[in-house]
């Protein structure tokens, strides 16, 4: 990609898009566009296909996309389902009407079944049953890598598809009800310990396995991949390394300072007992993620004592 290329990134506010965003810069990209959705609604058809036909972008980072932890995924499945298909089918297709040259689509390791074998190879795509609480967003993601293959193979587009494991990072989601878990359990902590509480309960046993990515790295291994990666399918972007939830409260709770007890709901769902990303094929192609977890907490903790 040429320093001065007109490069799109969709959903630059959210944590993924606005690391992408800043990658670009920090690398000498000097073309940017970007439209916040107050400007550019990407459910809407039509004012998608005028953007792409006014703007003509070479290269698209789609990283738009509506998101939410396993309880806004469980609530709201008929939003999840249509706005993520309305928003990669519109800018998938303007990208190839509009002679895009390159386009990545994000997706998110809850593609794999529930119960794949571990660690989850892209080879496990389709082989089983979903997580059931957040069927409906990985059915569009699902949807989104098979979209990119088919305008590869009948358009001879050169979309690729990477999905990341679970983030974390600037940016974050921190709403009580909508977040993931690990910006869930930052601002647990941090009221917990500004309350002066004695306990923090926690959803279900915390035995479910799971791996992080500060958003940053994810950015990274975009930008790498953008550059040197060109194949049809998916590329899992990850750590390759997980913990438990258990272990993690207890990260956290050791970053932010809190002293009192932790408690387990267990009458709460645990979702999928363990996701860890085998990133094999990421680190053949010469990438691997450099910021570790409790770097990476100490990290996200300062952003959210910003946004406080």
């Amino acid at each position: 990609m040429d320093k001065n290329a007109k490069i799109y990134v969709a959903g630059h506010r959210g944590m993924v898009g606005s690391a992408i965003y800043r990658k670009l810069v920090k690398e000498g990209y000097t073309n940017l566009i970007t439209r916040s959705s107050s400007e550019l609604d990407l459910r809407d058809q039509e004012a998608v296909k005028t953007f792409f036909e006014t703007e003509k972008p070479e290269y698209v980072f789609l990283a738009a996309a509506k998101v939410g932890g396993i309880v806004a995924n469980n609530i709201y499945r008929a939003d999840f389902l249509y706005e993520n298909l309305s928003i990669q089918n519109n800018v998938i297709h303007q990208a190839y009407k509009n002679d895009v040259k390159k386009l990545m689509f994000l997706g998110s390791s809850c593609i794999y079944p529930k119960l794949a074998p571990q660690p989850l190879k892209e080879d496990y795509l389709l082989t089983g049953l979903l997580e059931e609480t957040n069927e409906p967003y990985a059915i569009a993601k699902i949807a989104g890598i098979k979209m990119c293959d088919a305008y590869r193979a009948q358009y001879n587009c050169n979309f690729i598809s990477v999905m990341p494991t679970n983030l974390y990072g600037y940016n974050d989601n921190y709403h009580p009800q909508n977040s993931h878990v690990l910006p869930a359990l930052i601002r647990k902590f941090h009221e917990a310990k500004i309350n002066g509480t004695s306990e923090v309960v926690i959803w279900g046993s915390g035995s479910p396995m799971r791996e992080f990515l500060f958003a940053d790295d994810l950015a990274e291994a975009c930008y790498y991949l953008m550059l040197n990666y060109d194949d049809s399918g998916f590329l899992n972007i990850g750590t390759g390394e997980d913990m438990t939830i258990k272990d993690l409260a207890l990260l956290i709770k050791k970053v932010i300072g809190f002293e009192g007890e932790l408690t387990f709901d267990s009458t709460k769902p645990d979702g999928t007992p363990r996701k860890l990303m085998d990133v094999s094929k990421l680190h053949a192609l010469g990438w691997k993620h450099q910021i570790e977890l409790e770097e990476g907490i100490k990290m996200a903790y300062q952003d959210f004592l910003c946004k406080e």
